[in-house]
């Protein structure tokens, strides 16, 4: 399997998230779509079909949740094989999605308490921002794009 991330202090909480709640594939990226961290998928493609999709949802299903009830729908799970489990997780750096694939030898329960200690442990992790945000789809986002995923796949 491969468990890669773009910055060095991601590493150790998605690794521990990953052990402990028994997923199959599990990936942290920025709202944008741009990818941060993944484990197990092999082929770049794949990567980038599942953060467009993660980040499509999420922006969505917040909206929507913001529609009818007035707040973001927040830990979005759907499957039954294959379940997926969707959330944010905030850091001094801001929001990041978390996309989460589990079969029967997970539960619902598992992810959702681990991913809790996951999202306390990338907090903690976090460096402050170390320089104002950017706009989120930039001149560079799709050379961004590509130099994170050739390093997440050992091209960089």
């Amino acid at each position: 399997m491969i468990k890669t991330s773009v910055e060095p202090w991601i590493e150790a909480p998605l690794r521990a998230f990953v052990a402990d709640a028994g997923v199959l594939l599990a990936l942290l990226l920025h709202p944008s779509g741009q990818v941060l961290a993944q484990h197990g998928f092999f082929r770049a493609v794949d990567v980038m079909s599942a953060c467009a999709l993660a980040a499509a949802i999420h922006a969505s299903s917040a909206e929507l949740g913001r529609q009818l009830e007035g707040k973001p729908f927040s830990g979005l799970h759907a499957g039954n094989a294959r379940q997926i489990y969707l959330a944010e997780a905030e850091t001094a750096r801001g929001p990041y999605i978390f996309l989460t694939v589990f079969d029967q030898a997970s539960s619902l329960g598992l992810v959702r308490m681990y991913f809790e200690e996951f999202r306390a442990t990338l907090a903690a992790a976090a460096p402050p921002p170390v320089a104002p945000q950017e706009p989120v789809l930039n001149a560079n986002f799709e050379g961004e794009l590509n130099r994170n995923l050739a390093e997440l796949f050992g091209r960089a």
